[in-house]
């Protein structure tokens, strides 16, 4: 249906469309039927095929309880025939007497050749271990013990019937130099187990399908045996009837077993250099179980061809070996002696073992269990946070030394260093960014973009609270300052030493020069990461480094900042409460303060980073602009009629400008100038007429969109003539007003 929908609109597109509608329901009906024709059709197959099973199970069933049956038949005939025949009983006993007799005369023969024969063997097991590489004699040494130990378990078999223990230990002392030859035939046969790869890969084929004959002989006398045994558990009255006619070996022995264990231990062994090899340097992984991938190749290529094919070979061998590299690499996974660096090769290695496997004709999923439990995500995750773990215990280390040394900064020079330029610096900012670009590289051993993802996501992270951090640092310290909490000055310039140190920093992170082809601290770590990261992550990166960028501008800043509250907390602290008030007309405030921060860009300017310096002057004016209109709210200010106010408002001003227009950038004078035009609002406020002040606020609303309504309110309150109904007719054409929002500008910081 879903697909009939765009059809159906694509041929009915316009009015006249609509006449094919018959047309289209004729045909759509057509192949609607045919397909349920071929839906009827179809579902009639398989209820045949289901019935043909069906009936085949029926009749299987029926078959089975026929043999059945017809086994009881032959069993009961076989009774009744006793009776059938005349003097059966007597016929029977002669037979019996006749089989005994010929049974004692071969076990008599067997006995009296029996140390003749296993001398034999001893002499070919001799030559065969003077010849190990070949053993010529292995098939007929196979043979002949075959038979003697199936004269001796029938002649044990015999012995335990009669219950005679004493002619039994007899017996056992006679037969126990077959023991022995057993065993060195069976060390021969675990030799050969053991190095079946290497017979193969020197071409000693002969003696490998010997090998097999033998394995496959012992493994079909295996199965007879275990028959006979199943027989005798579930029809032991029936079995024990035929039980005298068998012949053939009594017991289990278990060749294919054994040959099996030889397997798995010439792994292990090969497992347990491959191990001592590769802790010793993780780099040799691949190199180490080289040997892994020869054996099974040999097996595909050499050693197939030459057993039976119904062993299946080279899927016994990779069941085994599989089974032991999962072992190994778990093990090691799980070794307390293990590096981490080993982890992160297993973690790499697990795609190579699948891939070069499936070469040999394993498909991944054959191999089972998986080779590392299906534990990548767990390792890399591990792996991950055990590099940001160091991260942390390195960041840690660092922010506690740079908290030390701020805590000890009240010494000659302020425990900072200074920079090829001459800026102050302080002193573990290179050691951490160097940190940063050790963890990487430790990220990007992992081969693994995820876990640098990881790693670098965690250093963002870690970075944006570094700042917060330093931050959270210089203003506990300020405050005091700013406070009056420091009972003394001392530190006090150590401090602004350390502001503009942090500063630096912060600009000696996004540094980037392209005259001087260099790039700072940050874009030099983006350059290192962006090759082991994908192209999506760095498309996230970027903005995480943009964020990070903007962080640092801020930061700096805010150092600035703080180092100006601090002059006005501490230089100026004396002089700024009397601006507007009587004392105001008599000093010569604006001019001292001024001078005196002419004099700390000029103690500062060779310290403090080139691009700040402007910044320094362009904070400073905005500061002393605020702090300036903010003292309407001094104690005691008053504009009175009578006073000279306006001219001393112009006289600060004008030393302000001087100072300004005197300043090395001119751009920079010009910009606070224009800033500093807020002044020419402030001054209408109080010299206008009562009646003009809602003109006058009007006026400076509209410049300045963020002009706080609780300033203005005293400022009028700092007149002499002040009138409650001024402040009315100003908070009725505020309300009047709709001025659009634009950026802050200098008046949202008027409070």
């Amino acid at each position: 249906m879903d697909a009939a929908v765009p059809k159906l609109s694509e041929l009915l597109r316009h009015p006249d469309d609509l006449d094919k509608i018959a047309g289209l329901k004729q045909e759509f009906s057509r192949k609607k039927n045919a397909v349920d024709l071929q839906l009827r059709s179809g579902l009639r197959d398989q209820l045949e095929t289901t019935q043909s099973g069906m009936n085949g199970l029926t009749d299987g069933q029926k078959t089975v309880q026929l043999i059945k049956e017809e086994m009881m038949k032959i069993d009961r005939l076989c009774s009744e025939s006793q009776n059938m025949i005349k003097d059966f009983a007597s016929i029977n006993f002669v037979s019996q007497a006749h089989r005994n007799f010929g049974a004692v005369q071969t076990m008599r023969r067997n006995l009296e050749t029996f140390n003749e024969r296993l001398s034999v063997v001893e002499d070919m097991l001799r030559q065969d271990e003077v010849d190990k590489e070949n053993m010529p004699n292995l098939l007929p040494i196979h043979y002949e013990l075959t038979q003697l130990r199936n004269i001796r378990d029938d002649a044990m078999e015999q012995i335990r019937r009669a219950e005679d223990p004493s002619l039994q230990s007899t017996l056992e002392d006679y037969f126990q130099r077959l023991d022995d030859m057993i065993d060195w035939f069976d060390s021969h046969i675990g030799l050969l187990a053991l190095n079946l790869i290497n017979l193969v890969v020197n071409d000693n084929n002969g003696l490998v399908v010997r090998f097999a004959v033998i394995i496959e002989s012992e493994e079909k006398s295996d199965q007879r045996v275990l028959a006979l045994q199943d027989a005798l558990k579930d029809h032991k009255e029936m079995a024990t009837r035929f039980q005298s006619i068998t012949d053939g070996a009594k017991t289990v022995r278990g060749y294919k077993e054994k040959f099996l264990q030889a397997i798995k231990l010439n792994a292990e062994a090969q497992f347990s250099e491959a191990r001592a090899e590769f802790l010793e340097d993780p780099t040799q992984l691949s190199q180490a179980l080289q040997w892994y991938f020869n054996d099974l190749n040999a097996v595909k290529i050499g050693m197939a061809p030459l057993v039976p094919k119904k062993w299946h070979i080279l899927k016994t061998y990779g069941r085994v070996y599989h089974g032991l590299m999962r072992d190994f690499l778990v093990g090691i996974v799980d070794d307390p002696e293990a590096s981490p660096g080993h982890t992160l090769e297993i973690i790499g290695y697990t795609d190579k073992y699948y891939k070069r496997m499936a070469k040999l004709g394993f498909r991944q999923d054959e191999l089972t269990p998986h080779v590392i439990d299906s534990r990548e995500a767990e390792l890399v995750r591990e792996f991950r946070q055990l590099i940001i773990k160091f991260l942390d215990e390195w960041i840690d280390r660092i922010f506690t030394q740079e908290k030390k040394d701020f805590a000890e900064r009240n010494v000659e020079g302020s425990n900072l260093d200074q920079d090829e330029y001459g800026y102050f610096r302080t002193r573990n900012l290179v050691d951490m960014w160097r940190m940063l670009r050790e963890q990487v590289d430790a990220a990007a051993n992992s081969k693994r973009a995820d876990v640098v993802e990881g790693v670098i996501d965690a250093m963002f992270l870690r970075l944006r609270s570094r700042q917060q951090s330093w931050q959270e640092m210089l203003e506990e310290e300020a405050v005091k300052y700013e406070t009056g909490k420091a009972p003394d000055l001392d530190g006090f310039q150590a401090l602004q030493d350390w502001l503009v140190g942090t500063a630096n920093d912060q600009i000696a992170c996004i540094d980037d020069s392209e005259e001087e082809n260099r790039l700072g601290y940050l874009s030099d770590f983006r350059q290192k990461f962006e090759p082991l990261v994908s192209p999506a992550y760095m498309e996230r990166a970027d903005g995480e480094i943009f964020m990070l960028r903007d962080g640092y501008v801020d930061f700096s800043t805010w150092c600035i900042t703080t180092f100006v509250r601090l002059i006005f907390a501490v230089d100026f602290k004396a002089v700024m409460p009397d601006f507007f008030t009587p004392k105001w007309y008599t000093s010569t405030a604006m001019k001292q303060m001024t001078v005196t921060f002419e004099e700390y860009v000029g103690d500062y300017r060779q310290v403090l980073h080139h691009s700040l310096v402007d910044i320094f002057t362009e904070i400073f004016a905005d500061e002393l602009l605020v702090r300036y209109l903010t003292s309407v709210r001094n104690k005691g200010a008053k504009f009175k009629r009578a006073d000279p106010f306006q001219d001393k408002i112009f006289n600060d001003i004008k030393t302000a400008f001087d100072y300004f227009s005197s300043l090395p950038n001119p751009d920079i004078g010009n910009s606070v100038k224009q800033t500093w035009r807020a002044t020419e609002y402030f001054l209408q406020l109080l010299t206008v007429e009562k009646d003009a002040v809602p003109d006058a606020f009007e006026r400076f609303k509209t410049a300045y969109w963020d002009l706080q309504i609780t300033w203005v309110e005293a400022v009028l309150r700092s007149r002499d003539d002040f009138e409650r109904a001024m402040l009315n007719a100003v908070k009725a054409r505020a309300a009047q007003l709709d001025v659009p929002r634009t950026g802050e500008t200098i008046m949202g910081k008027v409070k």
